[in-house]
């Protein structure tokens, strides 16, 4: 079986670590969907603007071909609580394809790489490749009491996020509260809390934190160019 790469993701997140692990609890972090030449067609979108949310089948471009394991360990869990892999959401699955759901905030029909789909909710790294795109359909794709197994279990808590030396304002104004969005939803494995600091990559820097208890304080913001000449320096 072949599948083609019909667009790929453009946003803010050039690392796996950090994005959000499910696109509902994080929906307003922007993302562009950019079309392939081969399919920057406005006639394969007609009609997609009349819907709200789209499904987007998508590659986990950055798992290796480690063979099949029947269980995996999901984050959430702590990451010592096995899980049979298709009860989980985890990269590490026979075909490597996700599916999420986002909300179609336009589609910018002019321009160099039009049409282009503005998105919401996407979580998925920059350059990450869309294999299809199929609309949402409410009457058909809702069940909201359905049980959600083990994952009921799962604490959703959003931390407090703290800036006291006010970091954020090196950030361009309209990358602040979408970082403070992906902070306060704990980028932190769930395996992995007892190192002192953390950081993440977002929009060109390097966003460093700690977090105790249920807040996280925000320690340093450095561009990504600066770092890496620091350490060309060095």
């Amino acid at each position: 079986m072949e599948m083609t790469r019909i667009a790929h993701v453009e946003n803010d997140f050039p690392e796996k670590f950090g994005l959000p692990r499910q696109p509902g609890i994080l929906c307003d972090i922007p993302a562009r969907i950019v079309f392939e030449p081969a399919y920057r067609d406005k006639n394969a979108l007609r009609g997609l603007d009349g819907f709200e949310r789209l499904w987007l089948l998508w590659q986990f471009d950055r798992v290796g071909p480690s063979g099949f394991s029947p269980t995996v360990r999901p984050p959430k869990l702590g990451g010592n609580t096995r899980m049979g892999v298709f009860a989980t959401r985890s990269p590490n699955r026979p075909n490597p394809i996700g599916l999420t759901c986002v909300r179609l905030d336009r589609i910018e029909w002019e321009g160099a790489d039009a049409p282009v789909l503005v998105v919401r909710g996407a979580d998925m790294k920059n350059g990450t490749a869309i294999l299809d795109i199929k609309p949402y359909l409410p009457y058909a794709d809702a069940y909201p009491d359905a049980r959600a197994g083990f994952t009921q279990q799962i604490d959703t808590t959003r931390l407090a996020v703290l800036d006291p030396s006010s970091l954020l304002l090196s950030l361009p104004a309209e990358k602040r509260e979408v970082l403070r969005s992906v902070l306060s939803g704990d980028p932190r494995p769930g395996y992995q809390r007892e190192a002192e600091s953390y950081g993440i990559a977002y929009a060109g820097f390097n966003i460093r934190f700690s977090v105790q208890g249920e807040t996280l304080t925000i320690t340093k913001i450095e561009s990504i160019s600066q770092k890496e000449t620091k350490c060309h320096d060095e």
